[in-house]
């Protein structure tokens, strides 16, 4: 026999079915709510991943347009000063550079090195360019130079804090010795630069630690590993060990090094002195030289924090 409901018991069940389902659709809402607004999160930050992807994307056509743009302009300057019989070593030494650069541009694009190599590859751009530009400035054709560059101005802070302070105090001495006025500047600024190069490739690569790893490397005559030997160890801890980078690497400190002699020769313009667009030159070609040494070295070797194992 069913069960007889009053109608105030009736009213009550349907005023509970009512607050049950009330309660759903709330709860529906919320979730809905919640759900649209993590889709909405969600796209806007895919947006916002795509447009600073193409924004870098962007920038970095831009620079490589403005490397390959220049490096273009600077090598047919040199190509039209090429019958001047000057400075013949360090030309012989900016042709090997380019060379090298042009043979890693091909291995780059036939290899597809992948995404390790990209910051790499733009510095070697600009490497040839400097290469090129710096050699014009020697025969006497500088670059046009930006009126807000100083040569007090430096790049390296980053580095040369991790390096060490003393270092970085000689640098800035001598960027302050580097003027047309000072006939000591090219001995000033020559051996601090030796120095900073010479503590970055022993600090970093120390030779116990490349015998160790790279036994059969190459060797001068002491036992030490050569420079090159070093470069490869970078380039291997770095996971980027191509011939070609080697090479280039090789050629571009090789150059920095015989710009430091001719540099330092003495014999240079009517009175042993460069222009203030010369010394731009070479102050810039040095030390995006360093910087293009620093990158290719592995994290867990720049952080001085991290002891370098032996």
């Amino acid at each position: 026999m069913a069960r007889r409901v009053s109608f105030s018991q009736l009213r009550s069940k349907l005023r509970q079915a009512q607050a049950k389902q009330k309660q759903a659709i709330d709860r529906y809402n919320r979730e809905a709510r919640a759900h649209n607004q993590k889709v909405k999160s969600a796209v806007a930050k895919y947006n916002q991943a795509v447009n600073q992807y193409n924004s870098q994307v962007r920038t970095h056509n831009s620079r490589v347009r403005a490397n390959r743009n220049r490096l273009r302009h600077e090598i047919e300057k040199l190509v039209r000063a090429s019958s001047k019989p000057v400075y013949t070593t360090l030309r012989t030494s900016a042709e090997n550079v380019h060379r090298t650069y042009v043979q890693l541009e091909s291995d780059a694009e036939t290899s597809q090195y992948d995404s390790r190599f990209n910051k790499v590859l733009d510095l070697s751009e600009r490497e040839a360019a400097n290469n090129a530009s710096v050699m014009n400035a020697m025969l006497g054709n500088p670059e046009s130079v930006d009126g807000h560059e100083s040569i007090q101005s430096t790049a390296l802070d980053p580095i040369l804090q991790l390096i060490g302070t003393d270092l970085s105090e000689r640098w800035h001495g001598a960027l302050f010795s580097l003027n047309p006025r000072n006939p000591d500047a090219a001995r000033h600024f020559c051996t601090s630069a030796r120095e900073l190069l010479s503590s970055i490739l022993d600090s970093r690569a120390p030779d116990l630690l490349v015998l160790a790893e790279m036994p059969a490397c190459e060797k001068m005559p002491n036992g030490s590993p050569t420079r090159r030997s070093k470069i490869r160890f970078f380039l291997q801890r770095s996971n980027m060990a191509e011939r070609a980078l080697e090479d280039f690497v090789e050629e571009d400190m090789k150059n920095v090094l015989q710009l430091f002699r001719e540099f330092n020769d003495g014999t240079h313009g009517s009175a042993g002195r460069f222009s203030l667009d010369q010394l731009l030159a070479i102050k810039r070609r040095v030390e995006h030289a360093i910087e293009f040494l620093w990158s290719i070295i592995p994290d867990d070797l720049r952080n001085p924090r991290r002891p370098i194992a032996h």
